[in-house]
């Protein structure tokens, strides 16, 4: 009987972990999916308050030769630059899907993506996020995405 009871102990705490896990994860795509919402609608004031003010914005380059270049751009070009798109310019990124993984206050988030401007593809590549939750809000600490223009599909 009291092996019965500490396998039943056992079972329920693994299924509250799984559980707090998944909850987790479910924010962390929120905040993501959330971030992409203010991006679209050009808000520089919701993209700067999901960021923490040291956040790190980077894009890996392939030059026609097959050389990476890593390139860093300061986070308050980004917005300058978001909100600088005329209203006559439809484009969306449309994340295709989330490899989201927690540990604690630590979340890293893969997301292929498809770039369209005015209907038609841009380019595709990966972003690759990092968050921490800071005061119970996950904030968006690092960013990361390739991009290229042929063997999109």
């Amino acid at each position: 009987m009291k092996k019965l009871i500490n396998f039943a102990l056992f079972l329920l705490m693994i299924i509250t972990a799984n559980a707090q896990e998944n909850a987790q994860k479910v924010e962390v795509e929120e905040t993501i999916q959330e971030f992409f919402q203010a991006f679209h609608d050009q808000d520089s004031t919701k993209l700067r308050a999901m960021v923490d003010p040291l956040v790190y914005m980077q894009s890996i380059a392939v030059d026609s030769v097959g050389n990476s270049k890593l390139e860093t751009e300061e986070y308050s070009k980004f917005l300058k630059s978001i909100v600088s798109i005329p209203s006559t310019t439809k484009f969306e990124e449309r994340l295709i899907s989330f490899d989201i993984r927690v540990n604690g206050a630590l979340a890293s988030v893969i997301t292929p993506y498809y770039f369209y401007v005015n209907d038609k593809l841009s380019h595709c590549g990966v972003n690759s996020f990092q968050l921490y939750k800071k005061e119970g809000e996950w904030k968006i600490i690092h960013i990361v995405d390739t991009r290229k223009k042929e063997g999109c599909k």
